[in-house]
């Protein structure tokens, strides 16, 4: 087998496999893959193509002989091994939010602004999960009309908050239904058939009011725009859904868009599926979007309230485009 020595760090989480998974679906050349993971999964074994390869533990020399490292092993994993990553000559891919408003590190969705990527310096970010699905719409609108403000409110997934949040949404939806009690442990707040403000255990709150997965929002999207002049405001929500980040959009424009033009634009848009027929009852769904690797919008209809405004819903698998596939798809640019 030919190809690039690849290394996978956080292998073991909901993002390293999917990670793995789509390196596979896609066929990236790979001559060989290091699953790397911190010290209590040393030795644990994934598949990958038919294989079962050893986990081995993430260290600064674990990337010696590696063309490009893929990480989605948080922040704190990011700042401590990507440095040592790219000074043996690896470049990084990193999922976290680390590095993504560092101005020596571009900030990639490749049907964005894949020009960026030729500016790193051995390391890329890979935007916020509910960013990256929000701008491969945005982009093309943007270029058409130009953007003047961004209104999104998020219905996020609890598998952005990864393996023992989802199994805390089954038990405790499962407890709550046989009249039992299931303490919230992931979540500040019980998570089955509730909505919460979609904020960390810690640090969830800034000093203007907004939570920190909101402040990535705006600032993410400017910075993969390219503009800072797009006004940008968010509320950010935790639903009761396994998979599939979902997306209420009001955009305004420079100049006018009818319902009907935008539907044509997005039609054309690279990695953007509409889906808008109402008389169907069809329009995007988390249960749908999973699995896949398109974003989808529909709901496209003229603000109401803004003669230059439309609306949209937008949904997109939070673990593949919202991580591991824009991962993946930096990762085929480079090649």
């Amino acid at each position: 087998m030919s190809g690039k020595v690849i290394a996978v760090a956080g292998a073991t989480g909901v993002v390293g496999r999917q990670m793995l998974e789509t390196l596979e679906a896609r066929n990236f050349p790979i001559a060989r893959i290091k699953m790397l993971a911190s010290e209590r999964s040393k030795g644990k074994k994934l598949p990958f193509k038919g294989e079962e390869i050893a986990v081995e533990v993430l260290s600064d020399n674990s990337f010696d002989d590696v063309d490009i490292a893929l990480f989605s092993a948080g922040g704190g994993t990011s700042k401590r091994f990507a440095p040592s990553a790219a000074k043996a000559g690896a470049i990084v891919v990193d999922n976290s939010s680390a590095w993504r408003m560092d101005p020596e590190v571009p900030l990639v969705v490749p049907e964005v602004n894949p020009d960026a990527i030729a500016m790193h310096k051995g390391i890329i970010a890979n935007p916020n999960c509910s960013t990256i699905q929000m701008v491969v719409v945005l982009k093309p609108l943007h270029d058409a009309a130009r953007i003047k403000r961004v209104v999104v409110s998020t219905y996020q997934a609890v598998s952005g908050a990864g393996i023992a949040a989802i199994t805390e949404l089954k038990k405790q939806s499962q407890a709550l239904l046989e009249g039992r009690d299931y303490p919230p442990k992931e979540f500040p707040y019980q998570i089955a058939f509730n909505c919460i403000p979609q904020i960390p255990q810690s640090d969830a709150f800034v000093d203007n009011g907004y939570t920190t997965e909101e402040m990535k929002m705006i600032n993410e999207t400017k910075k993969i725009l390219g503009d800072d002049s797009v006004a940008v405001t968010a509320t950010t929500v935790r639903v009761p859904v396994v998979t599939g980040h979902s997306e209420s959009v009001n955009v305004e424009t420079e100049r006018k868009l009818t319902a009907a033009e935008a539907r044509e634009i997005l039609g054309k848009a690279p990695g953007v599926i509409v889906e808008d027929d109402l008389a169907a009852q069809k329009y995007p769904l988390a249960t749908v979007a999973a699995g896949k690797y398109d974003t989808f919008v529909g709901r496209i209809r003229e603000d109401l309230s803004h003669p230059s405004a439309l609306d949209m819903w937008v949904v997109s698998d939070n673990l593949l485009k919202g991580a591991a596939l824009n991962a993946v798809q930096i990762a085929e640019k480079l090649l």
